[in-house]
Formats: C-alpha cells, sequence, structure tokens
C-alpha cells in the first residue's frame, strides 16, 4: 500500500522552481549554461597538437637513460655548506 501513496505523491507533484517565475528569457539562459557545462568542449587543431606532444615528451622520457644530478655548493670558507643528490645512484 505505501508503494501506491508513494506514487500517487508522485503523480500529484507540482514544481516549484524560481524558473517557474521568471521570464523565457532567464530561463534559456540558465538551461543553455546547463547544457554547456554537460556537453564536451569542442577541441582544436592547437589543441590535438599539444596532447600529441605531451604524449610524445612522455615516451622519450620512459626510453632515455635516467639523469642524475649531483650538485656541491661550497661556503666562501672552502668548507661544503650543501651536497644534493638528485636521481638513483
Amino acid at each position: 500500500m505505501s508503494e501506491r501513496t508513494a506514487l500517487t505523491e508522485l503523480a500529484n507533484f507540482v514544481g516549484r522552481s524560481s524558473l517557474l517565475n521568471e521570464d523565457m528569457a532567464a530561463r534559456n539562459r540558465v538551461l543553455a549554461g546547463i547544457t554547456d557545462r554537460m556537453m564536451p568542449r569542442k577541441r582544436g587543431v592547437g589543441d590535438l597538437l599539444g596532447v600529441v606532444m605531451a604524449m610524445s615528451a612522455r615516451t622519450r622520457r620512459m626510453v632515455q637513460d635516467p639523469v642524475n644530478v649531483d650538485i656541491d655548493v661550497f661556503a666562501p670558507g672552502g668548507a661544503r655548506a650543501l651536497k644534493l643528490n638528485v636521481g638513483d645512484r
């Protein structure tokens, strides 16, 4: 019985959207904004080229040997102030 009551309430539902009282131009602007956010953006040739270049750079980095960077910083007195090793040894 409760299912039938819920269906009856749904059938008698009256929407109370704020768009109901606004003019048609405002309603169309809101609906256009919603659809613009839902629709995928059209991509141009520049976007495609950017994706291809990014994938190419990633592929090159995966194929190349890893790089090691060693940096030594010395104080004015000649003593080592900092030694920084970046990468695998």
